[in-house]
């Protein structure tokens, strides 16, 4: 068996060595817990792309996205601007570098390689008025870093594809969802029940161009897909498809 641990064991010239090894350690954890809270709260506002990155980007761009796409808001089906958040706001970079490897350059998507990627994403942010650092962005750490506006508002603008979750209710000829929870990127994954289950809102959202019968529906508690009319939903939703998430609400 081993020697039992006795404070008889720490001389006196051990104890300082002790204290500071203790004061050493602590210090570790700090830096790598404020190291992990930077790392989880990064925006596309904290310069995660650098000006040499972004000037490469600029070149392979030009040759192999040019053709279809435009850096600036007035070019040919632009990359920037309105159509960039319309797309992109409340998601992270990762989603937008999984989206341009998917789809650029048109008609041989995946051809480039990961750095040209990496690349073309750092001129995108560029052009959108997102500033450098210091660091190339890479994708293993794109996740962390969220698409937001500047002030660090997160509601997502006209014509974006959304998820609802709420009551529907109609009054007289029109229809609407009652406690509807904040409006959701409709490619958000979510879990089996999830919907049936989770916390209701305090907003009433219009459905409109409802083109389906919604009147078994009325009173259950429904998910509704479309596209957000004014930001945030302001005016409503333009309907895709109401479904049924349980047969009460709330």
């Amino acid at each position: 068996m081993g020697q039992a641990f006795s404070p008889a064991c720490l001389t006196r010239s051990s104890v300082p060595d002790t204290i500071n090894g203790m004061r050493s350690s602590l210090a570790v954890l700090l830096t790598l817990a404020a190291a992990q809270l930077n790392a989880q709260s990064r925006t596309v506002w904290d310069g995660v792309y650098s000006e040499a990155q972004a000037a490469r980007g600029t070149m392979i761009f030009g040759q192999s996205c040019a053709g279809c796409h435009s850096l600036t808001p007035e070019g040919r089906s632009p990359v920037v601007g309105e159509v960039f958040w319309k797309n992109f706001a409340q998601k992270n970079v990762a989603d937008l570098l999984e989206f341009v490897t998917a789809n650029m350059p048109n008609g041989k998507p995946k051809s480039l390689s990961k750095a040209a990627y990496e690349d073309v994403v750092a001129v995108m942010l560029k052009s959108n008025g997102f500033p450098s650092g210091a660091n190339e962005l890479a994708s293993e750490n794109l996740a962390k870093v969220q698409i937001v506006t500047r002030d660090g508002r997160t509601e997502l603008p006209a014509n974006a594809l959304v998820r609802v979750v709420g009551c529907l209710t109609k009054s007289g000829t029109d229809w609407a969802v009652t406690q509807a929870t904040t409006p959701e990127r409709a490619e958000r994954v979510v879990a089996a029940g999830e919907d049936a289950a989770r916390p209701l809102g305090n907003r009433t959202m219009p459905l409109k161009f409802v083109l389906t019968r919604l009147d078994p529906l009325a009173g259950a508690r429904v998910l509704v897909n479309g596209l957000l009319i004014g930001a945030d939903g302001v005016d409503g939703i333009n309907v895709t498809s109401v479904s049924r998430v349980a047969q009460t609400c709330p």
